[in-house]
């Protein structure tokens, strides 16, 4: 694996005008005492949410300190409106679910979510465009996000989709994320039939090593689930079923019980 991130790297070295961008500073990385809750972004993504599940879902977040909620991208102001006053940051998706608008589209998306109060941006890369290996176009997309987003304070995390791509393409993925400057880099949206899986989070933290976050979103719905994914690299976890999986840490729940179906 050594020998395919170090080909794919000088792969893309070999590309002129690549972005070279940095994080932004400050990304809290998770040490051993971090609670659970604080690793997990508290998610509602269906296209059929509606106002009263948003307001549950951040009354949960609240409740019990998840990382952020993530929620797409009309129901920013609400939530930044009733987390005010709490550690809970509002994240929301951009591109979502396939990635395939156009950069100018996702850039505006972003500084709009952002001036909204959005702390967090998880944008979809251009998968089509990766498959393609027109590496400039896909760094020049998450480039553009990564500049909006940073602007204005927040983090950018780059959804690679790994479930449609071979292990080269999730590579690739990840070196162009990290050189244009993302925070995060992501596993999936939940909406391309596959999820995190624990050797993919494993291969993209072994990609971008420690600078960059790993998060792992996409069926993940058990404590043993969230564990494993953390346990394999994850610094995030992108889950639906936050509450359930933070009630069985605690022994409130059986193993294994969710609180909602979906991402």
């Amino acid at each position: 694996m050594d020998e395919l991130i170090a080909q794919v790297a000088r792969t893309l070295d070999a590309l002129p005008g690549l972005p070279t961008g940095e994080p932004l500073p400050g990304r809290a990385t998770p040490g051993p005492t971090t609670p659970l809750a604080a690793l997990i972004d508290h998610t509602l993504l269906k296209p059929e949410a509606t106002p009263a599940q948003i307001e549950a879902l951040c009354r949960e977040a609240a409740e019990h300190r998840f990382a952020s909620v993530c929620v797409n991208p009309a129901y920013v102001p609400l939530c930044v409106a009733l987390l005010q006053g709490t550690p809970v940051a509002v994240c929301t998706v951009i591109g979502f679910p396939l990635g395939a608008s156009t950069t100018a589209a996702k850039a505006f998306e972003a500084a709009e979510a952002a001036e909204a109060g959005a702390r967090e941006l998880d944008m979809v890369i251009a998968i089509g465009r990766l498959k393609a290996a027109a590496y400039a176009d896909v760094a020049a997309d998450i480039a553009a996000v990564v500049a909006a987003g940073h602007a204005r304070g927040a983090l950018v995390k780059v959804i690679i989709e790994t479930a449609l791509l071979t292990d080269e393409e999730k590579v690739a993925a990840c070196l162009l994320a990290a050189r244009a400057g993302a925070d995060f880099v992501k596993t999936s949206t939940g909406f391309a039939g596959g999820g995190a899986t624990t050797a993919d989070v494993t291969l993209m933290r072994r990609v971008v090593g420690p600078a960059i976050g790993v998060k792992a979103s996409g069926g993940i719905r058990t404590l043993a689930d969230a564990r494993a994914m953390l346990a394999a690299g994850a610094d995030r976890i992108g889950a639906s079923a936050g509450v359930a999986i933070v009630r069985e840490a605690h022994g409130l729940t059986e193993p294994g019980t969710a609180s909602r179906e979906g991402y």
